[in-house]
């Protein structure tokens, strides 16, 4: 199940209290203090494992608690300090203060920091003896731990966002391009949360995809599941638009089109600022010249400025030169040796 906030508590731990002692020994009958001081309390430190892509393991566990230093000891022992505690994160999480709502951390890949600090250990009466001050029964107890009620928010982090309406074939898409397992159905809604995949452009290039669940009209006002996930993309370094070629109903391709852009704008001024590609998918359930002409049609209807290609994601066709775009359109390199060049007229290639 795919979870993107939850609401925790973190204490760090206390720390340990000193030690009041006075040795006594044979060769020593008058002794002196030595009470050892208390061990540091553990830290709460959050670590974002590249691993994780999901809140889901907080549902169940909600308050997190590092240990407690140790009591100083007599014989001039100090107490040991306790091990921090590492809470795992996906990387993305936006860590909040929930009462005040102040942005704490945004975890980036494999960053560990302290979200929490231990309290310090009490000095024990040894600490205090001095040569006017030869017997104090003085120590302090150990400070207290930190400690905080978290709003946690998840943001995926991604290179690639594909969006559009439910059916245009996303999930297919990225089962094609990667070794993602998503749901897919001939039916609306078949992903319920985003879904993330990785890509080989090359031998040494991958690009990070993630599947948005289908977009409907008034999604950035909270229809259909649009509001829950849009913020996913805004991390995003480059949208592909989806569009299926032959969609049901009476719209067209490029209604979709303009539908889903208008959400995206609703949304965010910067998210639809983004780099963006058109892809028009389900080609294969075309002949040749009805793809050039759906590609022809797609162009003439939408701005000249926009990028639009054609390929099939179930048949597999197109689909490296679709990675190839979209490694230039996210990180500005030149294309990737070694890719078959397009179909002038359908981007398609059998």
């Amino acid at each position: 199940m795919f979870v993107d906030r939850a609401l925790i508590t973190v204490r760090a731990g206390d720390g340990g209290d000193g030690c009041v002692s006075f040795y006594r020994g044979k060769a020593m009958p008058k002794g002196g203090p030595d009470g050892g001081n208390g061990g540091k309390g553990g830290d709460v430190v959050f670590f974002a494992d590249t691993g994780l892509n999901t809140l889901y393991d907080f549902r169940g566990l909600r308050d997190w608690k590092a240990q407690s230093g140790e009591p100083g000891r007599g014989k001039q022992q100090y107490g040991a300090a306790a091990a921090d505690l590492v809470i795992k994160v996906p990387p993305g999480t936006m860590v909040f203060d929930d009462a005040t709502g102040e942005l704490i951390h945004d975890m980036k890949p494999g960053e560990r920091t302290v979200i929490a600090r231990g309290g310090r250990g009490g000095y024990g009466n040894e600490h205090f003896k001095s040569s006017t001050h030869q017997t104090p029964r003085e120590f302090t107890p150990g400070e207290k731990g930190e400690f905080f009620r978290l709003r946690l928010e998840l943001k995926l982090i991604a290179d690639v966002g594909l969006v559009g309406k439910p059916n245009a074939g996303k999930s297919t898409l990225l089962k094609s391009l990667t070794r993602a397992d998503p749901k897919i159905g001939n039916y609306p809604f078949t992903t319920l949360g985003p879904q993330l995949g990785i890509a080989e452009v090359d031998a040494s290039r991958r690009l990070v995809l993630a599947d948005l669940p289908g977009l409907i009209e008034g999604a950035a006002t909270g229809a259909g599941l649009g509001l829950e996930f849009l913020r996913h993309i805004e991390r995003t370094r480059v949208i592909v638009h989806l569009l299926d070629a032959v969609p049901d109903g009476e719209t067209t391709p490029a209604e979709n089109y303009r539908m889903i852009r208008r959400e995206l704008e609703a949304h965010s001024a910067a998210l639809a600022a983004k780099p963006e590609l058109v892809v028009l998918n389900k080609l294969d359930l075309l002949d040749e010249q009805e793809q050039a002409d759906a590609i022809a049609a797609l162009k003439r209807e939408l701005p000249p400025d926009v990028d639009v290609m054609g390929i099939s994601g179930a048949a597999r066709v197109g689909l490296g030169e679709l990675l190839a775009r979209l490694w230039k359109l996210a990180y500005g390199d030149e294309t990737p040796s070694g890719w078959p060049e397009a179909n002038a007229a359908t981007g398609l290639r059998r």
